[in-house]
């Protein structure tokens, strides 16, 4: 392969959107729970990666770093999924479970 045409792709794979990460933040209203978690397919529903904060007004937030797409996600909220009022839309995980819809861009 001629040495400008590598050049080209590894350039422009090197700032494709898909690699690129956007902070993406989340909130969740639950003042009385004990413990909160967003979880999804970026962080393969694995609930201790993303643990949420609360603040002092009772709301929950987390800020997590996604690729450009679509992603599945949902809150666990003392141990009970919760969909997320402010997604985008709702959607089906591979487990035919209602999740909540976010696209990043």
């Amino acid at each position: 392969m001629h040495r400008s045409k590598l050049y080209t792709m590894a350039s422009s794979d090197r700032y494709s959107a898909k690699k690129m990460l956007k902070p993406v933040n989340f909130f969740c209203t639950a003042p009385e729970a004990g413990a909160v978690s967003v979880v999804g397919d970026f962080n393969e529903w694995d609930p201790k990666v993303n643990l949420m904060q609360q603040g002092p007004d009772g709301a929950w937030h987390a800020q997590v770093p996604l690729h450009h797409g679509h992603h599945h996600y949902y809150f666990l909220v003392d141990g009970q999924p919760q969909l997320d009022p402010r997604a985008q839309g709702i959607a089906r995980n591979e487990r035919n479970e209602r999740v909540s819809l976010m696209s990043v861009s």
